[in-house]
């Protein structure tokens, strides 16, 4: 009995240590969710105040109605998709490379975390400058190069803008990739690769059969955080693009923060904030899943 009173003592006291996070999580995070929710439910605009009819699912209807809603949609997973991969893909290139001896490798580590460390908005205006169509670095460096013989407007065509703003985030956020995947690889005991060479693997063998199995939990790991940081990628288009030319880069989050505050339709934007909430948690949820089900796969293997 005096055990049970004193464990029941005990839960109290934490839950009452737990209550104030317990709070602030719901004032900041929940309470803000569950209003965003509610008046996606109104046909809620700001240019005429006292008139929100309420219409349900309407919102939702409507944005799935919308050649703009899909073509944001579109532009999104392709933003996503290929961000994400190509950022991995260097990420295990560069965390190779940076892995070898060779003078200077500490400071080439310590420098490598600099366009991450930039701010999203001054990395935005610097590219924006790079690609100014009079005096960008860019258009002088493939002048002078011959690969082209005028000046180019990079941001001027809905296409090429969407490749810059992506070159500009792939810019960024490698260095991510490679800090995680170089932490993977110094813990990788040498011992592996000194069977490895004993037994006559190649390089590229050493790689699949060694490195590998060791980044692949890493690799689940940031494509699923690169993939939701990309996903709600919204400053670096506000800074460089606007969203345009000609829509060019209105991803969906992007879209959904003209509708609010462009054209102060909150209900409809609410709406869209929670299509795009929606989708990043399907989209965790099968990565998760895919994730255990191949490390489930894998460990029968082994069993055999």
């Amino acid at each position: 009995m005096a055990q049970n009173s004193i464990l029941k003592e005990k839960k109290k006291a934490i839950y009452l240590l737990l209550l104030p996070a317990l709070v602030c999580i719901f004032s900041l995070l929940l309470y803000p969710l569950g209003y965003s929710f509610y008046i996606s439910l109104f046909d809620l605009n700001l240019t005429r105040p006292g008139n929100s009819p309420f219409v349900g699912l309407k919102n939702y209807f409507r944005a799935l109605s919308d050649k703009f809603f899909w073509s944001s949609v579109f532009k999104t997973v392709y933003f996503a998709g290929v961000t994400v991969s190509v950022e991995i893909l260097l990420g295990i290139a560069v965390a190779l490379l940076l892995k070898q001896r060779f003078r200077g490798r500490g400071f080439v580590r310590g420098i490598v975390i600099l366009p991450w460390a930039l701010p999203t908005v001054v990395n935005g205006i610097m590219w924006k400058w790079i690609y100014n169509a009079n005096f960008g670095v860019l258009n002088a460096l493939l002048l002078r190069l011959g690969f082209i013989d005028a000046y180019r407007v990079w941001l001027g065509e809905p296409l090429r803008a969407l490749h810059c703003v992506m070159l500009a985030n792939i810019w960024k956020e490698t260095p991510v990739g490679i800090l995680m995947f170089l932490a993977v690889l110094e813990g990788i005991s040498e011992e592996f690769y000194e069977a490895a060479a004993v037994d006559g693997a190649t390089i590229w063998q050493r790689f699949r059969y060694v490195t590998f199995p060791f980044l692949k939990p890493m690799i689940v790991v940031l494509f699923l955080i690169k993939t939701v940081w990309a996903i709600r990628e919204f400053d670096i288009i506000y800074v460089m693009t606007r969203g345009g030319p000609a829509g060019g880069t209105t991803v969906l989050s992007y879209l959904a923060y003209l509708n609010s505050f462009k054209y102060f339709k909150m209900g409809y934007a609410s709406a869209l904030a929670w299509m795009l909430f929606i989708y990043i948690m399907v989209l965790t949820a099968l990565v998760i899943r895919s994730s255990s089900a191949w490390v489930y796969y894998e460990g029968s293997l082994k069993g055999r």
